[in-house]
């Protein structure tokens, strides 16, 4: 019993030895001093040696400044700073759709900013959005919006060619005279300056042709009697005359393009049979004369038709089986 007792006590001591040891070790990682650890809030859960990631923000800020860079804001420049560019291919302008553009101008303002060149007396010239211009000047607006480009003279016509077409605003003769300019000064091929408009060379070479209508049809065209499609096939007839006269019937019939590629084709076909007859030539006399000489000889209506100097074709009419036995007869004789 002595040792079964003996046994028990040291147990015991040994359990109450390794809870001192707990107690002790808990104490010396601060959980003792619960009350102070708690009652400094959740910064006491938060080390205070943790550095915000910083490299984030430099890419953030890297990233705008970018697009800062790419898409740049545009600049209100003072409306009586700026001035048209005088190589501008549009020439005219309608008054009612500018009056138009200027009311929407004061109710929306300007929706799109110009396209300008600064130049060197420090005014501003316009490459494009010149109707705009006109239009914001109308509504009494005092700047405009506008993003500042340095094109040389080259690009400068192709830009504003080139918004010109992709608006529609060109007539057909403006479009032309444009086309033209830019490959005279500056030595383009068709084939070059179509790759420049994302147009065909037959669509450039068909515009270009539209400049030998006789002046009076491009006039019709510019004021807009006439559309590019009435221009193109005006365009395939020769004579200025014949030209003004069709277009005349074009705008007096109403006729659409179909209609006018029909009466072209009417107007090229009666021209081919009454096409002015060459000098009277000698070998003309001498057919003339034979023919003047068979009608006479068969008393019938005879027609001699050369096709060349050693072929043609004679034709002899008759009416009646006894006419028909009557010319055999001749010939036979």
């Amino acid at each position: 019993m002595a040792a079964k007792s003996t046994s028990k006590a040291t147990s015991k001591s040994a359990k109450t030895a390794s809870k001192t040891t707990v107690n002790s070790a808990t104490k010396s990682k601060g959980l003792g001093s619960r009350s102070k650890g708690l009652g400094r809030g959740i910064n006491a859960l938060i080390p205070e040696d943790i550095e915000e990631p910083k490299e984030e923000k430099v890419v953030v800020k890297e990233v705008v400044k970018e697009v800062v860079k790419e898409v740049p804001a545009d600049t209100k420049v003072k409306i009586s700073l700026i001035e048209p560019n005088r190589d501008q291919p549009r020439k005219a302008f309608d008054e009612d759709a500018l009056i138009e553009l200027s009311e929407s101008i004061k109710q929306y303002g300007v929706l799109q900013p110009l396209l300008v060149q600064k130049k060197d007396n420090n005014y501003y010239e316009i490459i494009a959005g010149e109707r705009r211009w006109r239009a914001s000047k109308k509504a009494g607006l005092k700047t405009i919006p506008a993003i500042v480009r340095d094109y040389d003279e080259k690009k400068i016509r192709e830009v504003a060619l080139i918004e010109n077409i992709q608006r529609q605003d060109l007539n057909a003769i403006e479009t032309a005279k444009a086309i033209k300019e830019l490959m005279e000064e500056h030595a383009l091929t068709q084939e070059e300056l179509a790759k420049t408009l994302g147009k065909s060379r037959s669509a450039i070479a068909n515009t270009l042709r539209i400049l030998n209508l006789d002046e009076r049809v491009q006039e019709m065209v510019q004021e807009g009697k006439l559309t590019e499609g009435h221009a193109r096939t005006l365009a395939s007839i020769e004579s200025p005359q014949k030209q003004y006269k069709l277009a005349m019937d074009i705008i007096n019939l109403d006729l659409s393009v179909r209609d006018a590629e029909e009466l072209t084709k009417e107007e090229k076909a009666a021209t081919k049979k009454k096409s002015p007859k060459k000098e009277t030539s000698k070998l003309e006399i001498i057919y003339k004369d034979i023919e003047n000489r068979l009608k006479k000889a068969l008393e019938t209506k005879v027609s001699f038709r050369p096709m060349t100097k050693s072929r043609g074709k004679i034709i002899i009419e008759y009416y009646t089986s006894e006419e028909l036995e009557r010319i055999l007869e001749i010939l036979e004789k």
